[in-house]
């Protein structure tokens, strides 16, 4: 793990109970008096079209026995994600999930973009947490102490449950945009950089939902990146996805 953020408290030393699986961490800050534990993760980070999408999440003490199978939803299948979406939503304390449009991403990069997100997804939280903990890397700015947590959507069941929740968010957003723009297959690739996107986009060029500020966007586009992002597929820009 991480350290915690400069000048915020770091959870007392608790005794981590390995049995527990990816429960143990929260389990132990619980324990400590630190809750409501939440957990903080994204999706589409790595995408080069589409909204990068953001959740937090706070799931009940001891509920592990409720969310069988509950892990990073990169390693899940597209049925079990849904499966565990509903359960999530159904037993989590609260959660909330925020969209960064493809504009709002290229403006501010995608790092900085993601921090900005997870910022938001917390202090939309219907109760304050008492701890928070981000996968991977360090978050600025958050409104509780706070620890990222190395692999923390496999190790950290809270930041699973965000990662389900971001990653089901934002497929079922792709299968919108799929939609609206048939030409790229959407649906299938969810906006990462597969062999059949970049056919189409060599094909098409981007549309409105692309990230110009990524490399083979504006290779695609001849490097004519304008202010309007009209697309030559499905007729002008889509309005953000509105996610609450």
């Amino acid at each position: 793990m991480v350290d915690a953020e400069p000048g915020l408290p770091r959870p007392p030393r608790a005794v981590v109970r390995r049995s527990l699986g990816n429960w143990a961490l929260q389990s132990a800050l619980d324990r400590r008096g630190l809750g409501p534990v939440a957990g903080v993760d994204e999706a589409g980070r790595g995408a080069c079209a589409g909204p990068l999408v953001i959740a937090a999440c706070v799931l009940r003490p001891r509920d592990s026995e409720r969310l069988p199978g509950l892990t990073d939803s990169k390693l899940l299948t597209a049925l079990a994600r849904e499966r565990l979406y509903d359960q999530v939503v159904d037993r989590a304390v609260a959660f909330s999930v925020v969209s960064v449009p493809a504009e709002r991403v290229d403006t501010l990069g995608v790092h900085v973009a993601n921090l900005e997100g997870m910022r938001r997804a917390v202090a939309r939280l219907p109760v304050h947490p008492g701890y928070v903990l981000t996968d991977g890397f360090r978050v600025p700015g958050l409104t509780a102490p706070n620890l990222a947590v190395v692999k923390g959507d496999l190790v950290a069941a809270c930041v699973a449950a965000a990662s389900v929740l971001a990653k089901v968010t934002r497929d079922r957003a792709m299968a919108r945009m799929d939609q609206r723009y048939p030409g790229y297959g959407f649906a299938v690739h969810k906006g990462y950089c597969t062999a059949d996107h970049a056919e189409a986009l060599r094909e098409y060029g981007p549309c409105a939902e692309h990230r110009f500020s990524y490399s083979n966007v504006r290779e695609a586009a001849g490097h004519r990146v304008t202010s309007s992002r009209t697309s030559p597929v499905g007729g002008g820009a889509p309005e953000p996805v509105a996610i609450s």
